[in-house]
C-alpha cells in the first residue's frame, strides 16, 4: 500500500517560475502561452508545496444569472495533453457563447504527479485523485474496489480517507465555492467522451464519441455527477502525450461550448442547497 508523505512547505512562486517547471510537461504549450493564460495562484497548494493555479473569467452580458462552468484538466499527473489543452482553450475564449458563461479553470490539479521525474498518474502521496472523492460508502466500496477489482494496482490507489489529500480538498472546495453548473474534466488516452448526471448527455465533441466508461467509488464523475447532481462531462483525448491537430482542439472546443450553452441550465439556490444536503459528510 503506498506510504504517506510528508507534506512540503509552500513554494512562492511567481508566474514566470511556475511556468519554467511546467512547459517542459506541457505539449505544444510556450512559456509565452503559459503567461499569455493569465492563472493566478489560490493560496493552495500540492502535497509538495507547489502552487494550485487557476483562473475565473466571468461572463460579459451580465443581464441573468450565468451558467457557471468549472473546467479542470491535470487531475492525473501523466496524462500531459489534459493540462496542455486547457491552455490551448484559454486562449480561444472569445465567442459569444463562451463569453456568455462564468468560467472557473484550473489546469493542472496534480501538478506533483506531473512534474515527477517521470510523469506520475498519482500525486505525491501515491493516491489517485480521481478514486479520493467522498462517494456515500467510500470507506468499505473504495479500498474493496481497489483490493478486488484493480487487484491493489498503485496507480488507483484510492487513498486512506476520502479527501485525503490537498488537491482533492481543493477541488471539492472549488465546487462549493463556485457552485458549477457543469462540470469538464479532461483526461487522456481513451479517445471517448464520458459523463454523468442530470442533463442529456452529449454525442460528439470533435472526434470523440459518447461512450460511458463506468462509474467507480470516489471518482469525480460520482461524486459531482451522480451524488451532487452536477453534470459531469469527462473529455479522454486520444493521446496522453501528443495532443490533437490544432482544427480538433477547436471543434472540441466548439462542440463543448455549444452543448453546455444548450443542455445545461443554471442551478438554483435550491438545487445547490439540496445537493449540499445530501453529499456524504466528510471529517477533515
Amino acid at each position: 500500500m503506498p506510504s504517506s508523505a510528508a507534506a512540503a512547505p509552500p513554494q512562492e512562486l511567481a508566474p514566470e517560475q511556475w511556468c519554467e517547471r511546467l512547459i517542459p510537461r506541457l505539449p505544444t504549450v510556450t512559456q509565452a502561452l503559459c503567461l499569455q493564460g493569465g492563472f493566478a495562484a489560490t493560496g493552495r497548494h500540492s502535497l509538495q508545496g507547489f502552487p494550485l493555479i487557476a483562473k475565473d473569467v466571468p461572463a460579459v452580458n451580465r443581464r441573468k444569472r450565468p451558467l457557471r462552468v468549472l473546467l479542470m484538466g491535470g487531475i492525473h499527473g501523466d496524462e500531459l495533453t489534459s493540462a496542455a489543452i486547457i491552455y490551448r482553450w484559454v486562449a480561444d475564449m472569445n465567442g459569444p457563447l463562451a463569453q456568455s458563461m462564468d468560467w472557473r479553470i484550473m489546469p493542472v490539479v496534480n501538478p506533483d504527479g506531473l512534474l515527477a521525474k517521470k510523469a506520475s498518474r498519482m500525486n505525491a502521496n501515491g493516491v489517485d485523485l480521481n478514486r479520493n472523492f467522498p462517494t456515500p460508502g467510500w470507506e468499505t466500496e473504495a479500498p474493496r474496489y481497489w483490493q478486488v477489482r484493480t487487484r491493489a494496482d498503485p496507480r488507483r490507489f484510492p487513498g486512506m480517507a476520502p479527501l485525503s489529500e490537498p488537491e482533492s480538498r481543493w477541488v471539492e472546495d472549488e465546487m462549493h465555492g463556485f457552485r458549477p453548473d457543469v462540470i469538464i474534466s479532461v483526461h487522456a488516452p481513451f479517445g471517448v467522451l464520458d459523463f454523468d448526471g442530470p442533463a442529456q448527455p452529449p454525442h460528439r465533441f470533435g472526434r470523440l464519441m459518447l461512450n460511458r466508461v463506468g462509474i467507480y467509488p470516489g471518482s469525480l464523475g460520482n461524486y459531482g455527477g451522480v451524488h451532487r447532481k452536477v453534470p459531469v462531462i469527462t473529455i479522454e483525448l486520444p493521446n496522453a502525450q501528443q495532443m490533437p491537430s490544432q482544427a480538433e482542439v477547436r471543434r472540441i472546443w466548439v462542440d463543448m461550448v455549444r452543448w453546455i450553452a444548450d443542455n445545461v441550465r443554471a442551478r438554483s439556490e435550491k438545487d445547490v442547497q439540496a445537493a449540499d444536503d445530501s453529499a456524504p459528510a466528510v471529517r477533515r
